[in-house]
């Protein structure tokens, strides 16, 4: 509750500011701009570690990967083509080439899993998908989308290490 009027006082107080106010924080935020100066908070160096433009932000390549013509059959064959896959998903990240990775739930499109690879470059995209072992076995087949989204992305290995009780 307490929460709920804090959030009602925040807008009372926002509707009732003078449109000067809001005005003058825009010219203010738009001269910061101009000038090049960052804003506070910025990390020039954590920009640059995980390869952000100007605005926070980077290009990926998304690779969607859904089931593909062949269906490992279960057993030690399909055990070892995901432990491979696991494997591969380790290296990419390792070399900081994967971003991000995760399965979908089960999808009727066939949507299997996602990649997020850190490459603007949709032939090295292929090049590093094209060894793991749900693409070679047939498992799976990949789908590549240009994307560009916050360089931010490129922590999400580093703080899910930091959060997982059990490894995968």
């Amino acid at each position: 509750m307490h929460s709920i009027t804090t959030l009602m006082f925040a807008a009372l107080l926002l509707a009732c500011t003078p449109m000067s106010w809001a005005q003058e924080a825009s010219r203010e935020d738009a001269t910061q701009v101009q000038a090049g100066t960052p804003p506070p908070g910025f990390d020039a160096a954590l920009a640059e570690r995980v390869g952000a433009d100007d605005h926070g932000m980077r290009a990926y390549v998304l690779v969607v990967l859904k089931t593909g013509p062949k269906r490992v059959p279960d057993g030690d064959a399909r055990k070892a083509m995901f432990a491979g896959h696991f494997a591969n998903m380790e290296r990419l990240s390792k070399a900081g080439k994967l971003a991000l990775a995760g399965p979908f739930s089960e999808d009727p499109d066939g949507w299997r899993g996602l990649f997020v690879l850190a490459t603007d470059d949709l032939e090295e995209a292929r090049r590093l998908v094209a060894s793991d072992p749900v693409i070679v076995n047939g498992e799976m087949v990949a789908e590549y989308h240009r994307w560009y989204g916050s360089a931010a992305t490129m922590l999400v290995g580093e703080w899910h290490e930091r959060i997982a009780r059990k490894a995968l």
